[in-house]
């Protein structure tokens, strides 16, 4: 079970990896397209397709006509004027399942861009999270607290700005975007902030041979990518451990170290802000040292029978009490996670409304060439996941027990009332200016 980031992070890797000779990167995305470029196009959306018709949870596919559709998007390929075009056309395809687990994994772009800042929704209204220093959205005045009224003209949804980001980060990356934004004290402006576009090889040598540079940069970049994603605490005393867990990747080990650890204190506070989720088997393993007794995730719905997810207790579960903090960026595994705790009553979850992207999906990875090799892919729902209520979280997702969010004033000035209050909750005074610290945001290496 994987989405967004854990998803795409966990893909590129894996085919970066496996291949023995080489990886064409991409081809000239906005370039006039070639006839064989079509033909790729063609071929990608008849692969996936088959794999959509073979494996998709819903042999109904909801009522949709995929025959129609496969036939209907084929058309707009071979009218399209760029192969960047037609990569957008095999994505909608797949978009038009409404489902937030199957999703086109193209070919990886030559140039790499950076936007140099970060946003999500709070509540009903999508803020500036984050601005890397340096970068010339810092240098137009972006910060965080800005409001986003607008990107490229186009009004933001909660419910589908994952798919904004989708287009403009793997489809179709932007030299520049057009912001609308409003300032904490209200005011307005139009800001466009230069993306960071960096080439890289067209073909990427993973063979090892003369030196292997290619493959020891991806190597390299797997670690770094592994070192931002770990698992982080801030201890405050006895009393309190505060644990951010950004993805469910984590091993059998690592979970039962993060227990481990918890058992040093009477309280706490898991930090799912943020994390897309991951694997299954890591939400199996934190939840199962957490209780002392078997618990039931979900049961799981698709084309064939199937046992219902369920996690065992661990050795020596932590026993003291528990907050859960999400968000509306804490999807697939996260939310199951959090809905866990509601449900068994084993503790309270505080935040905002999490993303309401929870099924259970398989990757399929293709390929067309021999010696120059374009990879793809596709993510595929298997299984849709019904809780012990007898509900799908999928478009709905986890509704706190008690909604906290951060003002554009606390996003600004780098103040976190949500930790502050989960720890009011459990009978602890931490202000948010101090809570805003425990966990300083560390940026990825710049391309």
């Amino acid at each position: 079970m994987r989405i967004r980031k854990a998803a795409l992070r966990a893909y590129v890797l894996s085919l970066r990896l496996s291949v023995g000779m080489s990886i064409l990167a991409g081809p000239a995305w906005t370039q006039e397209i070639s006839k064989l470029d079509r033909e790729r196009a063609n071929d990608m959306l008849k692969v996936i397709g088959e794999d959509v018709r073979k494996h998709y949870y819903d042999s109904q596919f909801h009522g949709l006509n995929w025959d129609a559709t496969l036939e209907s998007y084929k058309q707009k390929i071979n009218s399209a004027t760029s192969f960047n075009m037609c990569l957008s056309h095999i994505a909608a395809a797949l978009d038009a399942l409404n489902d937030s687990h199957t999703f086109f994994l193209p070919p990886q772009h030559v140039v790499r861009t950076e936007y140099g800042f970060h946003y999500q929704f709070v509540g009903e209204r999508c803020f500036v999270t984050r601005v890397r220093p340096h970068s010339d959205a810092e240098a137009k005045g972006i910060k965080p607290g800005d409001q986003i009224l607008t990107i490229n003209g186009y009004s933001l949804d909660r419910d589908t700005v994952h798919k904004m980001q989708y287009v403009f980060t793997v489809l179709r990356p932007q030299f520049s975007l057009r912001l609308g934004l409003q300032d904490p004290a209200g005011q307005q402006r139009t800001v466009v902030p230069a993306s960071k576009m960096s080439e890289g090889k067209r073909v990427l040598d993973v063979t090892r041979a003369g030196g292997g540079g290619d493959f020891w940069d991806v190597i390299r970049q797997s670690e770094n990518e592994e070192h931002l994603m770990r698992a982080r605490y801030y201890e405050v005393g006895e009393p309190l451990i505060v644990l951010r867990v950004p993805e469910f990747l984590f091993s059998a080990s690592e979970v039962d170290r993060m227990i481990e650890k918890a058992h040093q204190h009477a309280n706490l506070i898991i930090d799912l802000r943020g994390n897309p989720g991951g694997s299954v088997e890591t939400l199996k393993f934190l939840v199962g040292g957490l209780f002392d007794k078997e618990v039931k995730i979900a049961d799981r719905a698709g084309r064939k029978e199937s046992k219902p997810e369920v996690a065992k207790p661990r050795h020596n579960p932590f026993a003291g009490k528990i907050v859960v903090l999400v968000d509306s960026k804490s999807a697939s595994a996260s939310e199951l996670f959090a809905r866990v705790i509601q449900l068994e009553k084993r503790g309270v979850v505080l935040g905002d409304r999490s993303a309401g992207a929870v099924m259970e999906s398989k990757h399929y990875s293709e390929q067309m060439g021999t010696e120059t090799v374009i990879f793809y892919g596709a993510s595929i729902t298997e299984w849709d996941l019904i809780m012990v209520d007898g509900k799908s979280l999928e478009h709905t997702g986890v509704t706190p027990d008690e909604v906290v969010l951060p003002t554009a004033q606390d996003m600004a000035n780098g103040r976190d009332p949500v930790i502050a209050r989960a720890a009011e909750l459990l009978g602890i005074k931490i202000s948010p200016e101090v809570a805003g610290k425990m966990f300083p945001y560390e940026w990825p290496p710049e391309n």
